[in-house]
């Protein structure tokens, strides 16, 4: 699974990432049935909000940013510790 997250000059990744673990959640606890792909996109979300160095990723995303530019954040799913593998591009 690959989950794309764009911070922008008013939202850091964190926060980004947050507000998508609660829309997730909220959508997890609305559907009367289970949807898997619901599931891992919540527990990617979870294992990155929880281990990720976010001062870290701030300082990566704000060089794009203070120059104008867009940023993606791509969070892949990997089956090792931290379960998680980050990309950050510019996006045009």
């Amino acid at each position: 699974m690959i989950l794309t997250l764009e911070p922008d000059t008013a939202h850091c990744v964190e926060t980004i990432a947050k507000k998508e673990y609660e829309r997730v959640l909220s959508l997890l606890m609305k559907s009367n049935q289970a949807d898997s792909q619901l599931d891992d996109r919540l527990e990617l979300l979870r294992f990155f909000l929880e281990s990720a160095d976010f001062g870290n990723l701030r300082s990566r995303c704000d060089e794009f940013l203070i120059a104008g530019r867009r940023v993606v954040v791509r969070l892949k799913s990997i089956s090792e510790i931290p379960a998680y593998e980050i990309e950050i591009s510019e996006e045009l």
